[in-house]
């Protein structure tokens, strides 16, 4: 479990010549009770690692399709604490890692030590904080090491080389690379220089790199790849659970199986 879960998975999909693809959902949107079988779903579709959100009041990373997902699950009484416990439950039937998506609030709440306990009691193998400072992180990233679960670092458009030095050298499990400037949300395009962009991410780390916000597309997990090791798609896919449309997710995680054909 933990890192070593990550890690396997992603030099699975790698060694066969495929990208990876991670979708995010957002952890009781439609019900916590839904969980299991959302996170099954994907699996089956071909996911190598499953991003959850985990829902907070004050989204700042999230565009508006994630927000709306977060609301939902916080009307309906979803917690970090009942989120963990879902997990915990189907945690024996679980063959997929599993990365939390949480704001640095509800982790400081909850205490940075039981949080990482209870994460790995969970099966949690990663966990990305978006809002978090590098230079503050340690709290956490020390829990969360004793653990042994994984503590994913994020690469902006805008993080100067000693930054990205920084972040390349810390990260465990992958490096997140955003693609766009702002919040998430399905994009029709993407900057000309991201494929630069990704490149030189690529040239700083060992660690596999994956390409996050606006993916929305076959065409946009084609575009990417060619430069990373694999996307992550979150609004797309949470509208599309929304919608019910399992078709059109089985064809958007199959697209980075055939990214690089």
């Amino acid at each position: 479990m933990g890192k070593f879960s990550i890690d396997t998975a992603i030099q699975r999909v790698l060694d066969k010549g495929d990208k990876a693809f991670v979708p995010y959902i957002m952890a009781g949107d439609g019900g916590l009770d839904q969980l299991e079988s959302q996170i099954r779903l994907l699996a089956n579709a071909g996911a190598t690692i499953i991003e959850l959100g985990i829902p907070f009041s004050d989204p700042v990373a999230d565009g508006p399709t994630i927000q709306a997902a977060g609301q939902r699950a916080l009307t309906s009484g979803v917690t970090l604490k009942k989120v963990l416990d879902e997990l915990k439950r189907f945690k024996e039937s679980r063959d997929i890692p599993i990365v939390l998506m949480t704001y640095i609030n509800p982790v400081f709440t909850y205490g940075p030590k039981r949080f990482a306990e209870d994460c790995e009691a969970s099966g949690v193998d990663g966990v990305i904080v978006p809002d978090v400072p590098l230079e503050e992180s340690d709290l956490v990233s020390n829990a969360l090491k004793e653990h042994e679960i994984a503590f994913i670092r994020l690469a902006t458009l805008t993080s100067t080389p000693d930054r990205l030095a920084k972040i390349a050298e810390q990260t465990e499990g992958f490096l997140y690379a955003v693609t766009i400037n702002g919040i998430t949300g399905v994009q029709n395009r993407f900057g000309d220089q991201l494929g630069n962009h990704l490149t030189n991410i690529k040239q700083q780390t060992d660690k596999p790199v994956f390409a996050g916000f606006g993916v929305s597309s076959p065409e946009h997990v084609r575009e990417l790849t060619a430069y990373c090791d694999g996307v992550i798609v979150g609004s797309k896919i949470v509208d599309l659970l929304h919608q019910g449309n399992e078709e059109e997710i089985q064809t958007l995680i199959q697209s980075a199986k055939t990214a690089h054909v």
